[in-house]
């Protein structure tokens, strides 16, 4: 198989790209966005306080604006760009947005419709700068911040190959991570050996055409062991497991630059009749949820469907958060499986279904599994047992 996007595909995604600015009567666009910008151009960075931007002047040429030690790697890595342009280190004695006014103003944007993803830079490593709007003097200024994840939330081929490759090693990561999770032992210690194991035959298998731009195969446990469990998004405690604990999981792995996400609700060893409820409850809501992924329904129906389960069976005061999200370049995409996101599903779409019942004192118990939607239904991409008896670690 092929272990990245295509430049043609690339090409494909910046003429819709273009056709939806056009649809919107704007003369160009900038984006901000780094996920947005490698979704486009297939140049992944590291942001940090330097600021890049991506843009597409009133001509059609595509661009990108980086700091100098950058240039190169951007060249060299960026598909199909018209134009790299760099500016010296940040601050320097000349801001950085003061060569971006150049550039922009040299493109043609001075008196333009501009569509921006954000009126500036921003960037938690220090940056400060003006925005664009203090920069041109445009025509008018129109937020597009949500264009691009809209482009991204129905998959290509290509994408849901890659995804099905990121399952492939998240479940090899989840098998050793329950293989080593025994009393006595930490959670850094189990979710080390396991991510280490399972990285290490992702590489020798796939061969140097591998390129992560994101997580290698990992498994880990995020601090939800015994009764932190009952916290949706714990922090890692380095707890030490014991008999009897209940134990929330995640694991999944990075095919350049594409997620998947697989959670399972585990016991160590032994599992009490009232775990054993709880997990049926959380079993039986995220059965709910499958039957109820269809296309031409909005995403709300499937969470209506599962709150509707909660109600009958008087747990709703358990719950902590929506039934899943949809996935791909970033762990949470849009559109959301809540009762107040009304987008119509479509086949192509990737989602995780996710429903969790949280019980202080006990645990949490939540599985979350990767699905697509298809022209008829859903179609399972995790594979991993689900079952009560398949949770128990021995």
């Amino acid at each position: 198989m092929r272990l990245s996007i295509s430049k043609e595909e690339i090409l494909i995604r910046q003429q819709r790209f273009f056709e939806k600015i056009q649809q919107n009567e704007l003369d160009c666009a900038i984006l901000f966005s780094p996920i947005d910008i490698f979704y486009l151009t297939g140049f992944q960075f590291h942001p940090t306080e330097r600021p890049i931007a991506f843009y597409i002047d009133p001509g059609q040429k595509t661009h990108l604006f980086v700091p100098y030690l950058e240039h190169e790697h951007a060249e060299d890595f960026a598909s199909l760009i018209n134009f790299v342009h760099s500016y010296p280190e940040y601050p320097g004695l000349k801001h950085p947005m003061e060569y971006f006014k150049e550039e922009l103003v040299r493109a043609g944007f001075q008196g333009k419709k501009v569509g921006v993803d954000s009126l500036g830079y921003g960037s938690p490593s220090g940056y400060r700068g003006p925005t664009v709007d203090q920069l041109l003097d445009a025509q008018e200024f129109q937020s597009i911040k949500y264009i691009v994840p809209e482009l991204r939330a129905v998959k290509s081929a290509a994408e849901i190959e890659l995804i099905n490759e990121s399952c492939r090693w998240g479940n090899l990561a989840h098998r050793l991570l329950q293989k080593y999770s025994k009393p006595g032992l930490s959670e850094l210690e189990i979710t080390s050996r396991a991510s280490t194991e399972a990285t290490m035959a992702m590489i020798e298998t796939l061969g140097a055409d591998y390129k992560p731009h994101g997580e290698t195969a990992f498994a880990l446990f995020r601090g939800q062991i015994g009764e932190m469990s009952a916290y949706p998004h714990a922090v890692t405690q380095n707890a030490v497991l014991k008999t009897g604990d209940t134990l929330v999981t995640a694991s999944g792995g990075s095919v350049w630059g594409y997620k998947s996400e697989l959670e399972r609700t585990m016991f160590v060893q032994e599992v009490s009749k009232e775990q054993t409820t709880y997990f049926q409850y959380m079993y039986e809501a995220q059965e709910v949820a499958f039957q109820h992924i269809k296309p031409g329904k909005p995403t709300s129906y499937v969470e209506e469907a599962v709150q509707k389960y909660f109600t009958e069976n008087k747990i709703t005061h358990l719950t902590r958060h929506h039934t899943g999200h949809a996935i791909g370049l970033l762990f949470h995409e849009s559109p959301f499986f809540d009762l107040g996101d009304h987008t119509i599903m479509e086949p192509g779409m990737v989602f995780t279904v996710e429903p969790g019942i949280y019980v202080q004192g006990v645990g949490g118990f939540r599985h979350s599994d990767t699905i697509l939607v298809t022209e008829d239904g859903m179609e399972m991409l995790t594979y991993y047992p689900r079952d009560l008896e398949s949770m128990i670690c021995y």
